[in-house]
């Protein structure tokens, strides 16, 4: 399954943005490929530069990568939650919390990509595990639907969305 199979019903409006950043590759190609090419940009980013904000209340980059690691983490619980058939609601999250309260700044730059690499292996192994089937699999994210597979494009498009933020405004 690929990004361009995606019906508008299977994500809210809001998330095409980084729907439209995912490759038009199968999910797990697009998963491992995608979590291996960033690893490797996070690593050669310069020290100096990783806890730069390039303007006043935004990220540094250090919480930049904490923030895509909790996300991918919450869309991974997501696409389990509509994949294992749950239909109770999900609720959103408020990003800024979850940096602000994430301690991304005092962690080292190999915790973060130990961590990301290893969450990226998680998320792989939970996608592989999903049949055709429970990938088409629909829950209620706030009242819009979203299927499994479009919270793995959404991971990978995330993914990218930022690393472009990165090298334009922060390197």
């Amino acid at each position: 399954m690929k990004s361009s199979d995606l019906k508008d019903d299977e994500y809210r409006d809001y998330y095409g943005i980084y729907i439209s950043k995912a490759p038009d590759v199968d999910l797990n190609a697009g998963l491992e490929n995608g979590g291996n090419k960033f690893i490797e940009f996070i690593k050669s980013i310069p020290q100096e530069k990783l806890e730069y904000r390039y303007e006043k209340g935004k990220w540094t980059i250090k919480e930049v990568i904490q923030h895509l690691i909790d996300s991918e983490r919450i869309f991974s619980f997501r696409a389990f939650h509509f994949a294992r058939g749950d239909k109770s609601p999900l609720p959103g999250f408020t990003q800024d919390d979850y940096v602000n309260a994430s301690n991304a700044n005092s962690k080292t730059i190999e915790q973060l990509t130990n961590e990301y690499e290893a969450l990226g292996g998680t998320t792989l192994s939970l996608f592989k595990s999903f049949s055709s089937e429970m990938l088409l699999s629909k829950g209620i994210l706030y009242e819009t639907p979203m299927s499994a597979r479009a919270a793995g494009f959404i991971i990978i498009g995330h993914e990218i969305y930022h690393q472009k933020i990165i090298e334009e405004r922060y390197l």
